[in-house]
């Protein structure tokens, strides 16, 4: 079975981008597509981040950072509402949460798929500028970007492959 976490591990790139391309399409009507890794995020504004972890044959944690602004606007779309209706960051810490518990529920399910089964933690969110989410040494760190026009989002994985005795 560990072989199979590495071999989910070599399939994240495909399992990623069709988690994020179906969440975004379908949940919010936006176009996400995959884009070139780029030096700095954002305009100087803060940033916002969905956080879930997983436990199982797979291990890890999922942050899906994007600037206020943008999460701002993925929370009127989400809600149904107008981002003036939007009323302080409240309502965007839970739609980034659930956004965030949303695609790794959609990877959950195809990780069981092959026989991999893991739990999801609750979801969490982190604010702030200039901060970086960085490896530790055992595990192994994967960034994705994609974009919705002028707009970026980042997904980024810290993954390890559990022993089987600790599942």
């Amino acid at each position: 079975m560990a072989d199979e976490g590495a071999d989910m591990i070599a399939d994240l790139d495909e399992l990623v981008t069709s988690s994020v391309t179906e969440l975004f399409s379908t949940m919010l009507n936006m176009n996400m597509l995959p884009a070139p890794m780029q030096a700095g995020f954002g305009n100087g504004e803060p940033h916002v981040a969905g956080t879930v972890g997983f436990i199982g044959w797979l291990s890890g944690v999922v942050y899906v950072f994007t600037t206020v602004s943008f999460a701002r606007r993925i929370t009127a779309t989400f809600l149904g509402l107008h981002e003036a209706e939007i009323e302080g960051d409240e309502m965007i810490n839970d739609a980034m949460g659930e956004m965030a518990n949303m695609l790794v529920g959609n990877m959950k399910s195809r990780i069981s798929d092959r026989g991999m089964p893991c739990v999801l933690t609750i979801p969490s969110v982190v604010r702030g500028s200039h901060f970086s989410v960085e490896a530790i040494s055992s595990t192994e760190g994967h960034i994705f970007t994609f974009t919705a026009g002028k707009d970026r989002i980042f997904v980024q994985f810290l993954l390890k492959a559990s022993d089987a005795s600790q599942t």
